[in-house]
């Protein structure tokens, strides 16, 4: 899951914005055939109703068209955990974490194992709170762009160390 635009980003300039979701818009149809053929699921997270009518539509067909793939790649757009959460909440009729998780924008999606952090913040910035329970961070002062297979190697090294105990004790 890469976090591609927070709710909160809104509040930048029209002219940042648009170049970002012009970005987005390339992105989808410059990487189509290459996600298809490599049996990429595409799914977008988030407020989508926020979009251009367009780019909603955009999404939607890549996501048809990659339905069937075996590895999944999740954008958060337009996105927001605490908005998820109330979200959810106003849908949630169950009694469940299970049944609450289900109304969630994530549901069907295993929770992550390990967030990677980029830019050296030292905070989840309003990305999967309720899905993070349990997983791994890593932070790195690396900038997502210069963010290479050097610093994920590195970041695996890490969380392979690492003894994960999900709330329990090992015995």
């Amino acid at each position: 899951t890469v976090y591609a635009f927070s709710t909160e980003n809104w509040k930048r300039s029209k002219d940042e914005v648009s170049g970002l979701m012009k970005l987005l818009s390339h992105f989808i149809h410059a990487k189509e055939k290459e996600l298809v053929a490599n049996g990429v699921r595409f799914r977008v997270i988030g407020r989508r109703e926020d979009l251009s009518k367009k780019l909603q539509k955009e999404i939607a067909t890549l996501e048809e068209k990659t339905a069937d793939g075996v590895f999944t790649l999740v954008v958060a757009l337009s996105y927001g955990s605490r908005d998820e959460i109330v979200r959810a909440a106003m849908k949630f009729k169950g009694s469940t974490e299970e049944e609450f998780a289900a109304c969630l924008d994530t549901a069907g999606i295993p929770d992550p194992d390990l967030i990677i952090r980029t830019s050296g913040e030292l905070r989840l910035s309003n990305f999967l709170m309720w899905q993070a329970a349990y997983s791994e961070f890593y932070f790195t002062d690396k900038y997502w762009p210069d963010f290479d297979r050097a610093e994920f190697d590195k970041a695996l090294a890490s969380f392979a160390k690492r003894e994960r105990r999900m709330g329990g004790r090992l015995k």
